[in-house]
């Protein structure tokens, strides 16, 4: 079925929209997050962070050092005296959720539960869940205890619907004894992508009908002094008389979040200066026994100190996948958004309207490229425009705007195969319909010739043997005389359009109508070695389709006609002749004269189909003919010998 121009058009045009928005939709999902992997890894090469944090980490030293994990707890107490009370650190930021109870040894638990109340710059974390709690715990109970374990309001001034209804059913069920006497707690929550890397952080959830807070912004209070915080619909703020706070945040399921901004690591683990529990629990040990401690105090004189586990062992292993490191230590993502807090550096991560937009400008623009200008310049222009994104991507990810990189250039792109595409397709169809306009002015087979060799048309040719077929109507001139010029038109109209198809069914080549007569030639540009045989089948079935002409024509009331046919066989010249603008594909020789000669014998002898001797010789077995005599051609000095073919042979 032939599909029209404009039906062909809109097909393109939808098939170019589906393909960009299902190309769109599987590239954000897939493509998306790598770019952003990228983009963050290589501009945060050089942030450093800052030295206001330290980590204390139980790591592979501490075990070397204290023994192996577990151990009692009163080595995290210790840690925890030594920072609270022989160092003026301005908070401390416990990275780490107590559920388990030691059974081996139960007073250590009890020590544990006694003390931990009595730290005033201890912040504990907390993890909120999506299942509900487990039927030994009392929820209303355990909700009313934990709306106590925060210092911070956080003032909402979300409109309704930015206030989603938190997913989170519970948290993590601590001890009991731990979760009355803690004093602080904070959500030390991370958002892991489907892909498994974390790059945004929970700063708040909104769980039972209040907002609790990150362990980061949490240790952020304490650091600043900044107790109240406001939240619209664009930003968490906080504010005294030192600092300020300006969180831009995304809200989904109740869980309000922001992306974090990575500091560069030495070791693919840390970016903070780290500190072994070890040194820490040995500093307090050898206070109590009234010597100098192994750490210096003042190391951590006005710090935020996150105390956190991350050794080869199996319960303390905690690293995360991040941008910047596949390694980076869990411990090490807390302080991090607290380093994001006090430097007030954010991503702002831009809308999937935006970029959407984007992708569609630079789609649109890349096919505004195709469709105007030359190819080389087109594809140096969206090189450029490739570039040129690249650079701006660069610049606003150092500003902390996290555009989207590979898929406006993936699009760019893929502009460029559409463009063309499209562009192959209609030029494709202006190129038949111009071919098909130029066949009904020269043989389809010569079109076909100079389409396949279009870069190496030039004037000349070659000498070739072929058979030259030539017919003319009998007295056309009087028939014309006695009707009008469109009665005429439509006559010679009707006669040509019966008469071209059988010389194109026997391999014949139309050169050209010379007002009533046909001049069509066999064995070139086609190559056929039966060109003499199919030329004479081919007036053979010539005569019939004019005598069928002539039953039709009677019964309209037109005229009569006659033709006459007359064939030669021989050597000529077949090519370009013209002037290097002006080009005309024919043949030229003794044989084409001889061919025309030949047909006007009919009238001399009153037969219709005649042909010279050459091409008799070569047809013999598969005609019937009457040797007419020798005749006279002007321009040759010898006779020659016409024949009169009377019917073709059943061979």
């Amino acid at each position: 079925m032939e599909i029209s121009g404009k039906k062909s058009l809109f097909l393109i045009i939808v098939a170019t929209v589906v393909l960009f928005f299902l190309s769109y939709v599987i590239g954000e999902a897939i493509l998306q997050n790598k770019s952003y992997n990228f983009m963050v890894k290589y501009t945060t090469a050089d942030n450093i962070p800052s030295d206001d944090i330290i980590l204390v980490v139980i790591d592979n030293k501490s075990l070397a050092s204290i023994g192996v994990w577990p151990w009692r707890r009163e080595k995290t107490i210790d840690i925890f005296d030594f920072l609270e009370f022989h160092t003026d650190a301005k908070v401390i930021a416990y990275d780490a959720i107590v559920m388990a109870p030691d059974k081996e040894n139960p007073a250590s638990d009890k020590y544990f539960f006694k003390n931990i109340k009595k730290y005033n710059k201890l912040v504990s974390g907390i993890g909120f869940i999506d299942t509900g709690f487990e039927e030994y715990i009392n929820k209303d109970e355990y909700n009313k205890l934990l709306a106590t374990k925060t210092d911070i309001t956080v003032e909402d001034k979300r409109s309704k619907k930015e206030k989603e209804k938190s997913f989170y059913k519970s948290f993590t069920p601590f001890l009991e004894e731990y979760f009355k006497n803690i004093r602080y707690l904070g959500t030390v929550n991370t958002h892991q992508d489907q892909d498994g890397y974390i790059r945004r952080i929970d700063q708040l959830v909104n769980y039972d009908g209040k907002l609790y807070p990150s362990l980061g912004l949490s240790a952020y209070s304490k650091f600043t002094g900044i107790k109240n915080f406001v939240i619209d619909d664009e930003y968490i703020r906080g504010k005294n008389d030192k600092y300020s706070l300006k969180i831009p945040y995304e809200n989904k399921n109740g869980i309000i979040y922001d992306y974090i901004y990575f500091y560069r690591t030495n070791d693919g683990m840390y970016s903070h200066k780290i500190i072994s529990a070890s040194d820490v629990i040995k500093s307090m040990e050898r206070i109590r026994k009234g010597q100098k401690p192994i750490l210096d105090p003042e190391i951590f004189k006005d710090k935020a100190v996150f105390v956190g586990a991350n050794a080869n062992a199996q319960a303390l292993y905690d690293v995360k996948r991040t941008p910047i490191s596949d390694t980076l230590a869990g411990v090490d993502i807390q302080a991090t958004n607290l380093n994001n807090l006090l430097d007030s550096l954010f991503y702002t991560k831009t809308g999937k309207l935006y970029d959407l937009f984007t992708v569609l400008f630079v789609f649109l623009a890349v096919m505004v490229f195709v469709s105007v200008l030359p190819i080389s310049t087109a594809l140096l222009c969206t090189s450029l425009t490739m570039l040129l994104y690249f650079i701006f991507a660069f610049i606003m990810y150092d500003h902390r705007v996290a555009v989207g990189l590979i898929m406006p250039e993936i699009f760019m792109l893929f502009a460029i195969g559409c463009g063309y595409s499209f562009k192959y397709l209609v030029e494709g169809r202006k190129k038949e319909k111009i071919q098909s306009a130029m066949s009904k002015y020269i043989s389809k087979d010569v079109m076909k010739s100079v389409v396949q060799n279009i870069d190496s048309i030039k004037l000349g040719g070659k000498r070739a043997e072929v058979t030259v077929l030539f017919a003319d109507i009998r007295g056309f001139t009087s028939i014309s005389e006695q009707l009008s010029a469109v009665e005429v038109t439509n006559i010679l109209n009707e006669y040509f359009s019966e008469l071209v198809p059988v010389i194109e069914e026997y391999h014949g080549v139309l050169n050209k109508f010379m007002g009533d007569a046909i001049l069509a030639i066999f064995g070139e540009p086609i190559q056929d070695e039966k060109h003499p045989v199919n030329a004479v089948f081919c007036a053979n079935k010539m005569l019939k389709k004019v005598k069928a002409l002539q039953e039709k024509w009677l019964l309209e009331g037109k005229p009569k006609i006659e033709i006459g046919i007359g064939i030669s066989t021989g050597e000529v010249f077949i090519g370009n002749i013209g002037s290097e603008t002006r080009l005309e594909y024919t043949v030229i020789g003794d044989t084409v004269n001889t061919a025309s000669r030949i047909e006007n014998y009919n009238k001399v002898y009153r037969t219709n189909f005649l042909i010279s001797e050459e091409t008799y010789l070569r047809v013999q077995k598969y005609v019937d003919v009457i040797k007419i005599r020798e005749v006279s051609i002007r321009g040759k000095a010898k006779k020659i010998n016409i024949y009169e073919v009377l019917r073709i042979l059943d061979v």
